[in-house]
């Protein structure tokens, strides 16, 4: 969407409301293509795995008492996670995609929705390309439902028909986008395990980035983002979802897409100033190796249910 719609990341084009669905359609197309190469060549050999890593916010519903709510806050992350998720795990897009696309793209005057299709071989060639689900996770949004007039220039956020909101009591160490909201990873994670038949699933990203640089080093509040995470993970666990590995995001700050090296989500601090580029472990770094030492939390009264 970044990258062929509005055109903020690279390739850096815009190609209005088709761009977007057109790249991911050759992304789970292509991706396809790599599994069953490496399924009809290597893994009688190998005995390896080949999956497909997504990212995804949660979606809440504003009033989880209204109908409404609950169905605007499922289409978000159906458009969110569902768009790549449902082809490879259910054979084609969500049902509520290509509603909302076809029905936009009619209202358009347009004679094919935006959205792609899959032909039948398609879809059966698609469906199971993936031994294990990568999970990259960030954020959680409440949504609630707005419709956006087709006359304004179609694109993906307006193909949804919601709107995102925040509470302002949730803690925002880092960039504008990313507030700290773990109970919505182990709401995400229990998601997976209904949609999608409990598929194998590992943690590829979970991090924060720090709005500030502490020239301490104290990142307390990395390490309370971390404990409450990696906590609900530990819930996700419990309630059956199959997660069974978790890689945190960042191990050095590092160059962030069109944030540069503005945006640090590093346990490592890295000075960009000298050549050298020096590296100084921050407070989490220290509290990062305590648990994976221990494989979880060393102190079992830091585990909350």
């Amino acid at each position: 969407e970044k990258g062929y719609e509005t055109g903020e990341h690279a390739p850096g084009l815009k190609l209005g409301g088709c761009g977007a669905y057109k790249a991911a359609h050759h992304i789970i197309k292509t991706h396809a293509k790599v599994w069953h190469s490496y399924n009809n060549t290597w893994r009688s050999e190998q005995q390896g795995m080949v999956g497909i890593s997504l990212t995804s916010d949660w979606g809440e519903p504003v009033d989880p008492h209204s109908q409404t709510d609950r169905d605007t806050a499922e289409r978000y992350v159906q458009f969110h996670l569902g768009w790549f998720a449902n082809p490879i795990y259910r054979g084609d897009y969500p049902e509520i995609m290509k509603k909302y696309v076809g029905r936009k793209s009619a209202q358009e005057g347009l004679g094919t929705s935006r959205l792609p299709t899959f032909s039948v071989e398609e879809k059966t060639y698609i469906k199971g390309t993936s031994d294990f689900l990568g999970i990259g996770h960030f954020t959680t949004r409440y949504v609630v439902q707005k419709s956006f007039p087709f006359l304004q220039v179609s694109s993906y956020h307006t193909d949804r028909d919601l709107t995102e909101l925040v509470d302002p009591k949730w803690p925002a160490p880092g960039p504008k986008w990313l507030y700290s909201v773990p109970w919505g990873f182990r709401r995400l994670l229990n998601f997976i395990k209904t949609q999608y038949g409990n598929p194998l699933i590992y943690v590829t990203e979970n991090g924060v980035s720090e709005k500030v640089q502490c020239t301490q080093l104290c990142d307390e509040w990395r390490i309370e983002y971390l404990k409450g995470y990696i906590n609900e993970i530990l819930k996700a666990l419990n309630d059956g979802v199959n997660v069974k590995g978790y890689t945190a995001c960042s191990l050095l700050d590092k160059f962030e897409w069109n944030k540069g090296f503005s945006e640090r989500f590093g346990f490592y601090h890295i000075d960009f100033k000298n050549k050298n580029k020096p590296r100084y472990p921050k407070a989490s770094a220290d509290y990062y190796k305590k648990i994976i030492s221990a494989n979880g939390f060393p102190n079992a009264s830091e585990v909350m249910s």
